[in-house]
């Protein structure tokens, strides 16, 4: 009797419309339930990042609250040795903008399903979990490494709420260092611009090279609110002012209306000042 073909196809990878392999979760070696893990290899080619190398890079969707950073590094090192591991609430680019803030200022991580960046040391790794049967399930806790859940969870998370005082300074110091550092080269880096774009009498502007060979654009916010008003200047010189006759003669009248209207509330203050007998001429 030959051998049953369902048995055979379970031991293989379930791949799913998309290019997702799917990788079956398992909290412990007596849980009954399963998770189900959707993994796929990174290749985004607008991102050029060091942080996520095309080729050794895996996409991991669907991963549930209760796994960290370093439990998903750990379920992940049975494929090959992991480099670095990265947790986030949606897809995006590894890049930040701003200086890293420290754990202990930033708002408390929201509780949910997370997208993660896998990057092992070998490209062979990621051929090893996509190759992974979805019937063998990775375990989340084990003896050796336990994942806490229920009070034991509530009672660490409080615990690590507390920050040491030392450590606290320590924080804030090497924050405000790297403050200090980042406004002295924007002042730098300000004073040289205003140093290249000096205008001379004709009104030309002074465009050196930069480090790198290419030329430096004066295209700096001081340079482009000079321009502004630069050019805010030329239209009113170009503007016609009483081209026509009429535009002339009704100007004329305004003045004299303006002048009469003036001449007559020095009367009155005049008139008034001499009721009051305050009114001095010599």
């Amino acid at each position: 009797m030959a051998p049953s073909k369902k048995k055979h196809a379970s031991n293989q990878a379930c791949v799913i419309p998309g290019g997702f392999t799917v990788l079956s979760l398992q909290f412990s070696s007596v849980s009954v339930a399963q998770h189900k893990l959707y993994v796929k290899e990174h290749k985004v080619r607008a991102e050029r990042s060091s942080h996520r190398p095309m080729d050794r890079t895996l996409f991991v969707l669907n991963i549930p609250p209760y796994c960290s950073e370093d439990v998903v590094k750990r379920m992940f090192s049975e494929f090959g040795s992991v480099q670095s591991v990265e947790l986030r609430d949606h897809p995006g680019s590894s890049h930040e903008s701003g200086p890293k803030i420290s754990k202990v200022f930033r708002p408390a991580a929201k509780q949910g399903f997370k997208v993660g960046y896998v990057v092992f040391e070998n490209a062979s790794s990621i051929k090893a979990a996509k190759s992974h049967p979805h019937n063998v399930p990775l375990v989340v806790s084990t003896k050796e490494h336990p994942v806490r859940t229920g009070t034991q969870k509530w009672i660490q998370q409080y615990s690590d709420s507390f920050v040491h005082t030392d450590k606290l300074q320590q924080t804030v110091d090497s924050f405000m260092e790297g403050y200090d550092k980042r406004k002295k080269e924007e002042e730098e880096r300000q004073k040289e611009e205003a140093e290249q774009q000096q205008e001379d009498e004709e009104g030309w502007v002074k465009v050196t090279r930069g480090s790198k060979g290419t030329k430096a654009r004066p295209h700096s916010e001081a340079a482009n609110k000079k321009t502004l008003q630069k050019e805010i200047r030329k239209k009113k010189r170009k503007e016609l002012m009483n081209f026509y006759t009429w535009q002339h003669r009704n100007t004329q009248k305004e003045h004299i209306a303006e002048l009469r209207k003036k001449f007559e509330e020095d009367k009155q203050r005049i008139a008034l000042l001499r009721a009051q007998r305050k009114f001095k001429p010599y």
